[in-house]
């Protein structure tokens, strides 16, 4: 059995790098659909009329995020940051994957009604690029890259050699007396 963790180390919070990406991924997944001003309407059209039965609520809540995808993404890459914290990394990576995919689905949605309405994926293609939501996918990309094997690897001996570049640069404790 693993040993338990001190508070101290329960503290600290680890992969530090990860979890802020994973949080500005998941903030501008959030934010590039609230500018869109779905949230109001999604409320008003499924969520009122049922409030006063809470199982129905719940469910029609569930149906919502769902139906529209990058908030359950964003909230996906939210909570794959927040295990990154806790050092659990291959939870972290597959909620940040989870969600980026989930995220990239929807997006995969909306470049397909463009090209059946419109004929040309092209103001789908120029939104992602000037939105919020196709930076938020890139961040957790880059999010979920920094948490593989290798790149974990990679951090650690970094670390280790700016350690021990750091202990050869400080003074000797000795003194020397002349």
């Amino acid at each position: 059995m693993a040993k338990a963790r001190s508070w101290w180390k329960m503290k600290q919070v680890s992969h530090r790098d990860a979890v802020i990406l994973s949080v500005l991924s998941s903030s501008c997944l959030l934010a590039g659909e609230v500018a869109d001003q779905h949230i109001l309407q999604l409320y008003q059209e499924y969520l009122v009329g049922v409030s006063d039965n809470p199982a129905l609520f719940l469910w029609n809540l569930a149906l919502v995020l769902l139906a529209y995808t990058t908030y359950f993404g964003g909230i996906m890459v939210l909570l794959g940051g927040i295990h990154f914290s806790w050092g659990r990394v291959d939870r972290g990576r597959f909620l940040v994957s989870f969600g980026i995919g989930i995220s990239f689905l929807g997006l995969l949605k909306q470049l397909a009604s463009s090209i059946l309405v419109q004929g040309t994926p092209m103001s789908v293609i120029l939104s992602l690029t000037a939105s919020l939501t196709g930076l938020g996918i890139l961040l957790g990309f880059f999010s979920h890259l920094l948490m593989g094997g290798y790149a974990l690897m990679l951090k650690k001996h970094a670390r280790s050699m700016w350690r021990r570049w750091r202990r050869s640069r400080r003074p000797s404790r000795r003194g020397t007396r002349s």
